[in-house]
């Protein structure tokens, strides 16, 4: 690597088969390889393609998902973890000779909405094994560049953190216009060509990046057995696409805002950016409109386009709040109301398409599990509710999570009744099941403050 990066000492080290996560020594090498990314911006690693060792192979097994779908060689977590260290060595030395060949990536399409579908990629356990050891490297390259107008797919930080940012924005700065968009199948229309250049800048290892590009041009098994190949994009649900997305918009997007459109503009500005899915804030109704012309030549440069029905300029700020008009970002709805003592006041609630499309969610799993046993089927519940108040906890918006789980009781006391021919759960019964399996109700999450520098505009 470089002269201040040192490899991993696979000698010496104890394993524990069921240990989780990483050991210190590889916890080390990372932050090694971290520190030297943040000291030296223009640093371009070497000798990564090393790192890939079997102590890290290893490792980096243990933190996979145990209960995630096999790919087209039908090899479960499992049943690859019963051979480990075999499996790992023959990988390895595959991988030294140069004869690792990346398998078809089985695609599987999952319900979006209604009548709706999005393609899901699951690749083969040694592919998602190999793609997750690359993305925590290039992970701990990435994140000393990355800037803090990005959210998606980032350690410690994410959709409840942009949310809160964007909010005390609009409350206290002085934004007037809103610019939101939605990039149309982003994770299908990455440039490979692009992507590689742009990992360029900071890898200067032939292996390492023709083990990205193996990725990116391998093969796709539809669900008909059609097999594709793919001429751009990368396959969702691959372990090393969040971070390859990241990198594609820092270069695209975040790098081009930050030092472009920001010395064009005289007023305050702002990005919020989480995956594919943004909000930019301007002061000057004239520097939103130009920005709006624009950005998609600016993304057409790199084979992107916008999404139309979701990209849009708003009038949006505390003198406008009469004419109603609201925005919708992350499942949530901006909307500018009064407080108790008068005063314009910004609101955050659950959106309705997404509410209702939670309650659809949740009333098909009813219906498909409702010969579950009652102990099973309230801790499934009640799992749910307290993952949908964690995400749409946030201050203002009790009245959307008792809204929804006011409708979600009705649905599973509905389901609860379908389980025989007759109705044998009456209200009174029911009540005495939330007692006993304690339902959760719905409440706000007040999250600690963030480190300083993630307040700060990006």
């Amino acid at each position: 690597m470089g002269k201040g990066v040192t490899g991993i000492r696979s000698s010496q080290r104890k394993h524990v088969p069921d240990k989780a996560g990483l050991d210190q020594d590889m916890q080390t090498s990372l932050r090694r390889i971290a520190n030297k990314a943040r000291k030296d911006k223009g640093y371009r690693f070497q000798n990564l393609y090393r790192l890939l060792d079997e102590a890290f192979l290893e490792q980096v097994f243990y933190s996979l998902n145990k209960k995630a779908a096999s790919g087209v060689d039908q090899v479960s977590f499992r049943e690859y973890g019963a051979n480990l260290r075999e499996n790992i060595h023959r990988l390895v030395e595959k991988l030294k000779r140069k004869k690792y060949r990346a398998k078809l990536v089985r695609r599987k399409n999952i319900p979006k909405g209604k009548d709706r579908t999005r393609p899901l990629g699951i690749p083969a356990t040694e592919d998602k094994l190999l793609q997750t050891a690359v993305g925590l490297i290039l992970q701990a390259i990435y994140e000393q560049d990355f800037l803090s107008c990005s959210y998606g797919y980032r350690p410690k930080i994410g959709a409840r953190d942009a949310v809160e940012k964007l909010s005390a924005r609009l409350q206290f700065g002085k934004h007037g216009y809103v610019v939101e968009a939605d990039i149309k199948s982003f994770f299908d229309r990455i440039e490979h060509e692009w992507l590689l250049r742009m990992l360029e800048e900071r890898v200067d290892d032939r292996p390492f990046l023709q083990l990205i590009r193996k990725w990116l041009k391998a093969g796709v098994l539809e669900e008909d057995g059609e097999v594709l190949k793919p001429e751009a994009g990368t396959p969702q649900g691959g372990s090393v696409s969040p971070v390859l997305a990241n990198i594609y918009l820092h270069y695209v997007l975040d790098l081009w805002f930050e030092k472009v459109v920001k010395r064009h503009c005289q007023g305050e500005v702002l990005m919020i950016r989480y995956a594919d899915d943004f909000v930019c804030l301007f002061q000057y109704q004239r520097e939103a409109e130009r920005f709006f012309r624009v950005l998609p030549q600016r993304l057409a440069k790199f084979s992107l386009e916008l999404a139309a029905d979701k990209t849009r300029i708003i009038g949006f700020n505390r003198f406008r709040n009469t004419n109603g008009k609201r925005f919708c970002f992350l499942g949530f709805e901006f909307y500018w109301g009064t407080s108790r003592k008068g005063k314009a006041q910004i609101y955050a609630r659950t959106s309705r398409k997404k509410l209702y499309s939670s309650l659809a969610e949740f009333a098909d799993w009813c219906r498909n599990h409702r010969h579950f046993g009652n102990r099973k089927i309230f801790s499934v519940v009640n799992a749910k509710l307290r993952g949908h108040y964690n995400y749409f906890g946030v201050r203002c918006n009790y009245k959307s999570l008792y809204s929804y789980f006011l409708r979600a009781i009705v649905i599973l006391r509905k389901w609860l009744n379908r389980r025989s021919q007759r109705r044998s759960c009456s209200w009174s019964k029911f009540s005495k099941l939330q007692k006993i399996y304690r339902i959760e109700w719905p409440r706000i999450l007040i999250k600690p403050p963030r480190p300083a520098q993630l307040l700060l505009p990006c």
